[in-house]
Parts: structure tokens; C-alpha cells; sequence
């Protein structure tokens, strides 16, 4: 074993890497307080949205850019955090990403416009990348690679505890403060998180004195943003649009670019060399691809229950609490069942169980019931415990411990990066339909013969219209708005709706609410498929190359 691997600044001298640190569960604890931050402010948002898409008039695409904006720049800055934290200290980089997202939760709170939140939840991704890659390294550096798997296990599921409470305080929030109320969580969390790092968690960084890849850095995030603009922007415009063609371009050259300068480059942000193992190169995928589908159920899911279901923010969020119990049961058992099976095939049963879940969620219906839904998220985060923390092991694991740093930020590349794929396609996918479908509605159809005889301007029928297709919430709001006239801005148009008699206002209301209820479900049939698609491929990875086992016997060494 190097005996420059690591070096631990701690009061009691350095400890050996085969026995781990004498706190390390102490300090396992504290990893997932820190952790907690980003999952508790994800799932607040997703149960938030329905609500900020009413009051800043949102459209679905912008929706997804509340969500996008901080994952593409938290994919984006990952590998450079990693980098950063093995070279000057991972606690330090963690205590400088919670203060950065304390600071970024206010300033998105605050928003008075889609644009403003788009910047401040962007904000927040800077710090979010340098939490998360800091947690998951320290938690490799203080635990033995015998207990690294359960380790790795109880931070994963921990993140369910996010999952559970994130909805249950949003949508407490939501109804009785105004929505930025739900960043405002994340305050008294950071500032504990600081406390306790500087208290518990020795500094550890690498004796290697590397270079910042700065060109590195600066290509993976260029390919990032223009893959993701090209993606989001052309399922809803079109690929052959100009600026998709040109954002398209953009991502496979400097995507191009990148591989060519980190192949080449003396010190670079990625060594090529670790996709050569084949738990390196298996476990990203499968994590890339377990969170594609996660990010678009939960986003789509939580409009689901919201929108169509009818239940309230605080209705919603207690409603994901199974989904989040699993998650935590699951997780942190599946180190038993890998020494049982084996990797390969834990990760394998995973993704299936996740795949069953996923298609039995095409069968909903817009008058389904919560028992119908609740049951295939239970199953689905049952799949999803079973993969997550074995493909992180087998992550972790295929690196020497003084690479924990960028070992941890390209697990976590891949998980961001794979939600942000799957949010931008399904999502994608879904608002187009839903688009599409609810505009060739019958009913909708009958709708604008009505208007016309009733004398209602064109130009007004074509906002009614824009209303209606841009996502469901606005398509709510406009029939809220037809059974209570004073909730419409246009004096004259508000005067014209409320002359008519509220059995007939009634009526158009009821069949605005139903049939975009109806398009909602179609367009998320098939943005699911989307990510039965995305599981298929990752079973197949799954079986074809990744080790029975994740612990090499080299690893002992290392």
C-alpha cells in the first residue's frame, strides 16, 4: 500500500485505511446531514411546481428549467469539484458549497420571476457541487473497503429521508407561507452542516500535487449546456431549427473536444484509463440510466397527484412518504443481498423491478385512484435501492483512494447528468403531446365554436388557447378563472365572462379541467416509455459488463 495515499489532518495522527477512522460513523452521520441539503430542496421543488407555475405564469418548458438550470450547472462543475477536493481539501470545498447554497436558497426565494428563479436555482447548483462529490469522497476515505458497501448504502438511502420530508415541509409551506418559502429549509440545515463538518470531519485531500484541468472543466461544460439546450429545445421546436442545429453542433464538438484534450492533457480532469474497468464503466451507465427515470417520474408523478389527482401540495408530499421508506429500507440492505448474489445480478433484479414499476405507470388513467399509484412507487424505489448503492460501490470501488475525489464526482456527474437527460426527454416528450392532444380534443374543439358565437375576440381566444396548451397548471388556473371572473387581469374580458351564467361558466370549466387532464395522462404515458426505454439499455449494460463482484481483491491494496 502507497504510504502517501492520503494524508488526515486529526489530532490523534492518521489511521489505517484497512481499519478505517475510529468516527467514522460519526462522521457517516454528518455526510448525510450535508447530503440532505440538495434531495430535501429537490423534492420540495417537484411538489412546489404546480404552484410557482401559477404564480410566475411559468410554461412547462420553463418548469423544467427551474429543475435544469441547477442540474446542468452542478453536472457541469462535478468533475472539477472532484478535482478541487482532492487537491486543497474535500471538507473545505464541502463547508464552501453549503455556504454558497444557503446564500443562492435566498436569493431564489426572493424571485418575482421565472427568470430570476432560473438564476438563483443555477446559483445553487454551484454550490451543490461541491457538497455532494465532498461527501460521498469523505465517506470512501474514513470507511474500509469492507464496510465501504453499507456505508455507500446508508448514504444512499439516507437521501430517502429527503424524499420523505421535502414534500411533507413543501407542501406545509405552500399552504400557509408563499411558495419561496421552501428554500428557505435549507438555511438552518447548512448552517448545522457547517457546524457539525468543523467539528467532526478530519480534512483529507491527496499528497499528489495535480494541476486544475481548467480547459477540461471549461469543455465539459460547454458540451453539457448545448447538449441539454439542443434536447430540451428541439423535442419542443423541432431538430431542424437553427439554433438546435447550432447548439447540436456545439455539444459534439466540444463533447469532441473534451475526450481529445483529456486523452492528450498531463493532468487531466478524467483519466480515460478508469472506463477501462468495467465496474467503472457499468456503474456509471447504470447510475446515468436508474436516474434518468427517477427525474422524470418524480417530475411527472408529482404533477400526476397534483393536477389530475387533485390532491393539495401537502396531500401530495405525504403521499410520496411510502416511496421514501422503501428507499431508506431498501438501500442500506442491499449490501446483504450483493454478498449473497452479487453485484452484477443485484444491479440486474434492480433495474427490473425498476422497469416493471415503470411500465405499470402507463396504465394510469386522469380518473385513477392513489392505490394504483402507490404501490408501483413502492416498487420502483424497492429497483431503485437495489441498484443505486451497488453501482456506486462498484464506482468507488474500481479507484485507488487518493482518486476518491474525482471517483465521487463522476458518480455524481452521472446521476445529475442522467436526471437532467431524463427531465429534458420525458419532459420534453410529455409537454409536446400534451400539447398536441389537448388541441385536438373534441371538446376543445366545440370549445372555440362556443366563444365565436359568444362574441369573444380571436386574439383573446388565442391566449384562452396558449393558456391551455402551455402546461396544465395554467390550463387549471384558466378554468379557476372561468368560475370566478374576478380572478382575470382584462377588465373587459373579466366583464364579458361573468355576464354569462355560472352553470354555462361552470360547465367550460369542468370540460377545460377534464380534457387537459386526459392530454396530461397521454403526454405521460409516453414520457415514461421514454425511461422503460433508458432501463432496457441499462439491464442490458448490466448483464453484459458489469463483475459479478464490485471488490476486487487489488483493491485491498489500494
Amino acid at each position: 500500500m502507497s504510504e502517501n495515499i492520503e494524508t488526515n489532518e486529526k489530532s490523534d495522527g492518521s489511521f489505517d485505511p484497512l481499519i478505517g477512522h475510529p468516527k467514522r460513523k460519526a462522521i457517516l452521520a454528518v455526510m448525510c446531514l450535508s447530503l440532505i441539503v440538495i434531495v430535501l430542496d429537490s423534492s420540495i421543488l417537484n411538489v412546489a411546481l404546480p404552484t410557482i407555475s401559477r404564480s410566475l405564469n411559468a410554461t412547462d418548458q420553463e418548469l423544467l428549467w427551474f429543475i435544469d438550470s441547477y442540474t446542468l450547472i452542478f453536472a457541469g462543475l462535478l468533475l472539477s469539484a472532484g478535482t478541487i477536493g482532492d487537491k486543497y481539501g474535500r471538507r473545505r470545498l464541502l463547508q464552501i458549497g453549503l455556504v454558497i447554497f444557503g446564500i443562492a436558497s435566498v436569493i431564489a426565494a426572493f424571485a418575482q420571476t421565472s427568470e430570476q428563479l432560473i438564476i438563483g436555482r443555477g446559483l445553487m447548483g454551484i454550490g451543490g457541487a461541491a457538497i455532494m462529490p465532498s461527501t460521498l469522497s469523505i465517506i470512501t476515505n474514513v470507511f474500509p473497503p469492507k464496510e465501504r458497501g453499507r456505508a455507500i448504502g446508508i448514504w444512499a438511502g439516507f437521501a430517502g429521508v429527503g424524499v420523505a420530508v421535502g414534500p411533507i415541509a413543501g407542501g406545509f409551506l405552500i399552504e400557509h407561507f408563499w411558495w419561496g418559502s421552501i428554500f428557505f429549509v435549507n438555511i438552518p440545515i447548512a448552517i448545522f452542516a457547517v457546524g457539525a463538518n468543523q467539528i467532526l470531519v478530519p480534512e483529507s485531500k491527496s499528497l499528489k500535487s495535480e494541476k486544475i484541468d481548467y480547459v477540461g472543466a471549461i469543455l465539459s461544460i460547454i458540451a453539457l449546456t448545448s447538449l441539454l439546450y439542443a434536447i430540451i429545445f428541439g423535442t419542443d421546436e423541432g431538430f431542424f431549427q437553427t439554433h438546435i442545429i447550432v447548439a447540436g453542433t456545439l455539444a459534439l464538438i466540444s463533447l469532441t473536444s473534451f475526450f481529445i484534450w483529456e486523452s492528450r492533457s498531463s493532468h487531466p480532469m478524467l483519466q480515460l484509463k478508469f472506463f477501462k474497468d468495467k465496474r467503472f464503466s457499468a456503474g456509471t451507465t447504470s447510475i446515468t440510466l436508474i436516474f434518468f427515470a427517477m427525474f422524470a417520474m418524480s417530475f411527472l408523478i408529482t404533477q400526476y397527484l397534483q393536477s389530475v389527482l387533485g390532491f393539495t401540495p401537502l396531500e401530495s408530499g405525504v403521499r410520496f412518504i411510502p416511496f421514501a421508506l422503501a428507499m431508506i429500507i431498501t438501500a442500506p440492505s442491499s449490501a446483504k443481498v450483493v454478498s449473497k448474489i452479487g453485484t452484477k445480478f443485484t444491479v440486474v433484479t434492480g433495474l427490473s423491478i425498476v422497469l416493471i414499476a415503470l411500465i405499470s405507470m402507463t396504465t394510469l388513467r386522469y380518473d385513477d385512484s392513489y392505490i394504483n399509484v402507490v404501490w408501483m412507487m413502492i416498487l420502483m424505489s424497492i429497483g431503485m435501492g437495489l441498484t443505486m448503492a451497488p453501482s456506486t460501490s462498484a464506482i468507488m470501488n474500481s479507484l485507488p483512494r487518493d482518486k476518491a475525489g474525482i471517483g465521487s464526482a463522476m458518480n455524481d456527474t452521472t446521476r445529475m447528468f442522467g436526471g437532467a437527460l431524463g427531465l429534458a426527454i420525458s419532459g420534453s416528450v410529455f409537454a409536446s403531446i400534451y400539447n398536441d392532444r389537448l388541441k385536438k380534443t373534441p371538446a376543445i374543439q366545440d370549445l372555440r365554436l362556443v366563444l365565436d358565437n359568444e362574441g369573444i375576440a380571436k386574439s383573446q381566444q388565442t391566449l384562452l388557447e396558449n393558456n391551455l396548451t402551455s402546461s396544465i397548471g395554467r390550463a387549471i388556473g384558466t378554468a379557476d378563472a372561468l368560475k370566478r371572473p374576478e380572478l382575470i387581469p382584462d377588465i373587459a374580458l373579466r366583464n364579458k365572462i361573468a355576464s354569462f351564467p355560472q352553470d354555462i361558466r361552470d360547465n367550460v370549466a369542468n370540460t377545460i379541467i377534464t380534457s387537459a387532464q386526459k392530454a396530461f395522462v397521454q403526454g405521460m404515458h409516453l414520457g415514461l416509455w421514454v425511461s422503460v426505454g433508458a432501463i432496457l439499455i441499462a439491464i442490458i449494460v448490466a448483464l453484459r459488463w458489469l463483475p459479478k463482484s464490485s471488490l476486487a481483491d487489488d483493491q485491498l491494496a489500494k
